[in-house]
């Protein structure tokens, strides 16, 4: 069996590295020129679904690597008010530890000894399918031919969008800006002990507000891949606090022309009267780090009849950052494709899909409108519409 992947994001790297595992031929395509030509965030969360589909997918080394480049912060949300009045306490839900990882640190390990099966620089542009074979279509103009082709190409995915032309992907109402702040004597005395957690948003009058979230590693990456996996360079090592503001669109118009030092200053026009804390710690964003990006989400859509076409993560189940599922639920996926893929023949492929997604939709799109809700509720996005 051949299985091509469309898209070189944790959920496809974490895919290609489950079905190597299990002795299936695969090639990524990915449209960036780079893991690190692009910005896609900073600190992710991984829950005990993204921890038991790593486990069960890298490994046994990279695995510990992650597990070594992983902080464990406090399981629960701290909700506090611009002046940094606590409002409440959040248990974090979900089985297992949770733990923040480095985006770009944790797209690495997953694509360490990947270096015959990831073709940068180019990108799945559509398919046909023809009886039990799939032409990939490519951007350079070139077709490669595949028994199984996996969209893990993100919200903007081409292939969901000729697969599934009936899901919408929808704006939620909401952007925000992100920054990184490194973490150091000066910027420790800013955090409280209590942000030291999952999240910990900061709350605005205004409707605004502040996301927070600390990378305070256990050991430095440096060490921990020279022990664990020699050959590896990790690009970004040092402790870090991502600190981001969003609000609602209108209120933030016209951000896609902005630079990072612009950026930082309208966030601190909009912070003009919060607390000192929280200022300091934008006033101490890299402008070269910081951008903007639209919150989107998909909208469920009913069961469709499988193929040799299948789809993982944010290009079939896109959702809000605000339950801190996306990544997990992709991770969740790429594990779960790659055991059914694993142990089929070319006889029972359809099967396989078949039941990764019956399991699939039901799960993702829960954690779809759970975001939604928690969305709606907590950063104002517009509610999800009905499906």
């Amino acid at each position: 069996m051949k299985v091509v992947i469309a898209g070189a994001g944790l959920g496809g790297l974490c895919l290609a590295q489950g079905l190597l595992a299990r002795g299936v031929e695969v090639v990524v395509y990915e449209r960036d020129a780079s893991l690190s030509s692009r910005r896609q965030g900073y600190r992710i969360h991984v829950d005990g679904d993204g921890d038991r589909a790593l486990a069960a997918t890298l490994p046994a080394h990279l695995y510990a690597l992650f597990r070594a480049t992983a902080y464990e912060p406090a399981p629960r949300t701290p909700v506090f008010d611009h002046r940094l009045r606590q409002l409440a306490v959040l248990e974090t839900a979900g089985s297992g530890r949770h733990l923040a990882v480095n985006r770009l640190t944790l797209r690495q390990i997953l694509a360490y000894g990947l270096g015959g099966v990831v073709r940068f620089g180019r990108a799945v542009d559509g398919y046909a399918v023809d009886g039990e074979r799939v032409s990939v279509r490519l951007s350079d103009g070139t077709v490669d031919g595949a028994d199984v082709l996996v969209a893990a190409d993100g919200v903007h995915s081409a292939v969901r969008r000729e697969y599934l032309p009936q899901q919408r992907i929808v704006d939620t109402g909401v952007v925000q800006v992100y920054g990184k702040v490194p973490l150091d004597d000066a910027t420790r005395e800013l955090l409280l002990p209590a942000m030291y957690a999952v999240f910990t948003p900061v709350t605005g009058p205004d409707g605004g507000y502040v996301g927070i979230g600390p990378v305070d590693h256990p050991e430095s990456p440096a060490d921990a891949a020279a022990r664990l996996a020699p050959g590896l360079t990790l690009l970004e090592t040092d402790d870090y606090v991502t600190v981001s503001y969003g609000a609602r669109r209108e209120t933030l118009p016209g951000l896609r022309g902005l630079d990072g030092a612009a950026l930082r200053r309208l966030v601190l026009e909009r912070t003009e009267g919060w607390h000192p804390r929280v200022r300091g710690l934008v006033e101490r964003w890299r402008p070269d780090e910081v951008f903007p990006l639209t919150l989107r989400s998909c909208v469920p859509i009913a069961p469709w009849r499988p193929s040799r076409v299948t789809l993982l993560g944010d290009a079939v189940h896109a959702m809000s950052p605000a339950a801190g599922a996306g990544a997990n639920t992709a991770l969740r996926d790429a594990a779960a494709l790659s055991t059914a893929l694993g142990t089929a023949d070319d006889g029972s492929v359809r099967t396989a899909i078949a039941g990764y997604e019956a399991a699939m939709v039901e799960y993702g799109f829960a954690a779809v409108r759970r975001s939604g809700l928690n969305g709606t509720r907590v950063l104002g996005q517009d509610p999800l519409p009905a499906d």
